[in-house]
């Protein structure tokens, strides 16, 4: 299966952004940050963002394309190379697309923002798997390659989640859970974790996110 995989293409942006909006839809904590109002419409909007001006501009992803065109999975990482003012520019257009749950994205930043490690990380900031795909092994797929390139970096991985079946799913790619909050304003409880170096000693959290 894993023959296709590669690295993401400027081409894929347009398919890349529907397996990710697909498989976003109903995410908690997107839910939770991003207006009902045509919510899957601004949450395709978010991660096109994200994937054309960060993962494909200046990080690093991967897919799994299908025969047909469309993607199977995709993972979006920063890097300790990613230039971290991109998200200053940004945050205007997050803040758009987030509409009337702009102040319930911006708690949630804060909430999150002491889980998140001070040193340079590889950070997974977007995973997704089309729903029709899922259950053949293309998330583990699509993120090997991250976690390969880091480790020769000699680079520890972060990655934030809200759905607690992904925790057993991350731990198995070798991440733990190094802390865990519940969102205010009856957001979803979301797990931080990390993966060190292998044969490293492991590393803390702290207060300044650098992803």
């Amino acid at each position: 299966m894993d023959q296709h995989l590669r690295e993401a293409r400027p081409a894929d942006l347009g398919p890349a952004t529907d397996t990710l909006g697909a498989a976003f839809a109903d995410y908690p904590f997107t839910r939770h940050t991003v207006a009902a109002d045509d919510h899957q419409g601004r949450v395709r909007r978010l991660q096109r963002m994200f994937l054309e001006r960060i993962g494909l501009a200046q990080g690093r992803a991967w897919v799994v394309p299908d025969p047909g065109g469309e993607i199977g999975a995709v993972a979006v990482w920063t890097t300790p190379d990613t230039d971290l003012r991109v998200f200053a520019e940004i945050a205007p257009l997050a803040q758009e697309i987030a509409g009337d749950r702009a102040a319930a994205s911006e708690a949630a930043e804060r909430a999150l923002q002491p889980l998140r490690p001070t040193h340079p990380v590889w950070f997974l900031a977007t995973v997704g798997v089309r729903p029709d795909r899922q259950g053949r092994g293309l998330g583990r797929v699509v993120v090997e390659p991250g976690l390969r390139a880091a480790d020769a970096a000699g680079v520890p991985c972060f990655l934030e989640t809200s759905l607690a079946s992904n925790v057993a799913f991350y731990r198995r790619l070798g991440f733990e859970v190094a802390g865990e909050v519940d969102i205010p304003c009856g957001g979803p409880r979301t797990w931080a974790m990390r993966r060190a170096v292998p044969n490293t000693p492991g590393w803390a959290i702290g207060a300044a996110p650098t992803r």
